[in-house]
C-alpha cells in the first residue's frame, strides 16, 4: 500500500470520525462508506490510488485487524453474566452456526460445479460468522430487549473465532486439492492445519491467562501507571497472535482463545478491568475501516467482473435461507414468537471476518479462476450484507419494537401461549 493510499485512508478515518453520529442517523455505516470509497478511489480500472490485493501490507493490516477484534470481542464476553442467560446465544452458536456452515457449503457445491468440496466448505464457513458492527443500531437500541441484543452481540463476538478452525482446515485441504504448496495431498495440508490450530490454542491459553494475572497483580500492588493496563492488554492481544505465527501456529485462534482466557482470568473487581480491552478494540476498529477500504478496492471489482445471476442467487440465499432457517431451527422451543425469530434471523450481517478469510484465500490459493470465483461469491455476499443490513438496522429495529409492543411483551412468546404453560 502506497504512502498516498495511507494518507487518503487517514483523512477518510478523520472525516468518518467527525460525522459518524450524523451518518448513523441516516443509517449509513462506516463499512459502507469505506467500501464505496475503496471501490471509487482504488479500483484497478480507473482509481487514482494503487492497491495490490497480493501485497504483504494488505494482508498484514487485514490479519492484525481481525486478530485484535477477535481478542477484544472474546475478552468482553462476561462469562458470569452469560451463564445467567446463555440459552439464546448458546443455541445460536451450538446449533445455528454449524447448520449455517453446512447449508452454505451444500448450496455452494450445488450452485458452482467447478468448486471442490473443500472450496465449497471454505465458502460456507467463511460466510457463516456475523458482524454486529453492521447492525450496531440494533445492538445499541435500548428499546429492544436486552436478552436479544446480548444474544446477537455474543453470537457475533464468538462465532468468527469458533468457525476459524473450519475455515483454516477447508482452506488447507483446498490448497492440497489444487496442488498448491509443498504437499501434494489435501490430507497432508489438513493435518498441518490441525497442528497449527493446536499450537494456537496452547499459546492463546498461556498468553491470555498469564497476561491477565500479571495485570491484576501489577494493579493491586500499584506497579502500573495510569492507563498502562490498556497498553498491557494491547500487547497481550498482539503478542498472542505474533507468537503463534512465529511458532507456525494459527494466530487467529491464538488471539481468540487468549481473549477468552484473558476475560475469564481478569478479576471483575479489578479497577481497570472494565476498560482493559478498550485500546485493542479501538485500534482494531481503525484497522477494520482500512480493511473495508481494501475490500472495496480489491475484492468488490472481482465480484463485479465475475457477476452473474447464479452468483447473485447464492448471495441472496446466503443472507436469507442459509442464515434464517438455521436460526429458526436453533430457536425452536425457546419461547420466542415468530417476529422475534425473524428479527434475530435477519440480523446476521456478514462482515470483517468474511473479508479477511477471502483475502487469506487469495494469499494462499493464488489467482486461479476457481479461486477468483469463490472470492467473488464471498465479496458479493458481503457487499449486499453491508448495504442491506446497514440500511435496515434502524428501520427494522423500530418496526420490531412497534410490533412487539402492540403484541404485549417484546422478545418473548405471546402471552396466551405463555399462560398455557403456567
Amino acid at each position: 500500500m502506497t504512502e498516498g493510499t495511507s494518507a487518503v485512508l487517514a483523512l477518510l478515518v478523520l472525516a468518518w470520525a467527525v460525522t459518524s453520529d450524523l451518518l448513523a442517523r441516516l443509517n449509513i455505516t462506516g463499512p459502507l462508506v469505506f467500501a464505496i470509497s475503496g471501490y471509487v478511489l482504488g479500483n484497478p480500472d480507473w482509481g487514482p490510488l494503487s492497491v495490490d490485493v497480493e501485497a504483504p501490507s494488505v494482508h498484514r493490516i487485514a490479519e492484525l485487524s481481525l486478530a485484535l477484534l477477535l481478542f477484544s470481542d472474546a475478552a468482553r464476553v462476561n462469562l458470569s453474566r452469560l451463564k445467567a442467560d446463555a440459552r439464546l446465544p448458546g443455541r445460536l452458536l451450538a446449533v445455528g452456526l454449524p447448520l449455517s456452515v453446512i447449508l452454505g457449503s451444500l448450496f455452494a457445491a450445488w450452485f458452482f460445479a467447478d468448486f471442490t468440496w473443500a472450496l465449497a466448505g471454505f465458502v460456507g464457513a467463511t460466510l457463516a460468522p456475523t458482524d454486529a458492527a453492521l447492525s450496531a443500531q440494533v445492538i445499541n437500541d435500548s428499546r429492544i430487549p436486552m436478552r436479544l441484543r446480548r444474544a446477537l452481540n455474543v453470537e457475533s463476538g464468538l462465532n468468527d473465532g469458533i468457525v476459524t478452525p473450519v475455515v483454516t482446515f477447508t482452506l488447507a485441504v483446498a490448497a492440497g486439492e489444487l496442488g498448491i504448496g509443498s504437499h501434494d495431498s489435501g490430507s497432508d495440508h489438513g493435518g498441518g492445519a490441525l497442528l497449527e490450530l493446536g499450537i494456537g490454542l496452547i499459546i492463546g491459553l498461556a498468553v491470555g491467562t498469564a497476561s491477565a494475572r500479571l495485570i491484576m497483580v501489577a494493579s493491586r500492588r500499584h506497579w502500573m501507571s495510569k492507563g498502562a493496563g490498556r497498553l498491557a492488554t494491547l500487547a497481550a492481544a498482539l503478542g498472542s497472535f505474533e507468537l503463534a505465527v512465529t511458532l507456525s501456529g494459527n494466530g487467529f485462534i491464538a488471539a481468540f482463545v487468549a481473549g477468552i482466557a484473558f476475560g475469564a482470568a481478569l478479576s471483575a473487581d479489578d479497577a481497570g478491568a472494565a476498560n482493559a480491552v478498550e485500546l485493542p478494540e479501538r485500534l482494531g476498529e481503525v484497522l477494520a475501516l482500512a480493511v473495508w477500504f481494501l475490500f472495496g478496492a480489491a475484492l468488490v471489482p472481482i465480484a463485479v467482473h465475475n457477476f452473474d445471476l447464479t452468483l447473485l442467487a447464492y448471495a441472496v440465499l446466503s443472507l436469507t435461507v442459509v442464515r434464517m432457517v438455521p436460526v429458526a431451527l436453533a430457536l425452536l422451543g425457546a419461547g420466542l414468537d415468530r417476529s422475534t425469530v425473524l428479527f434475530v434471523g435477519w440480523f446476521g450481517p456478514r462482515g470483517l471476518a468474511s473479508v479477511v478469510f477471502a483475502l487469506l484465500a487469495v494469499e494462499q490459493l493464488g489467482e486461479a479462476s476457481v479461486v477468483e470465483h469463490a472470492v467473488a461469491v464471498i465479496a458479493l455476499t458481503v457487499l449486499l450484507s453491508v448495504a442491506l443490513h446497514g440500511v435496515t438496522a434502524g428501520p427494522f429495529g423500530s418496526r420490531y419494537v412497534h410490533v412487539e409492543r402492540a403484541a404485549g411483551d417484546p422478545g418473548s412468546a405471546p402471552r396466551s401461549r405463555r399462560s398455557a404453560h403456567h
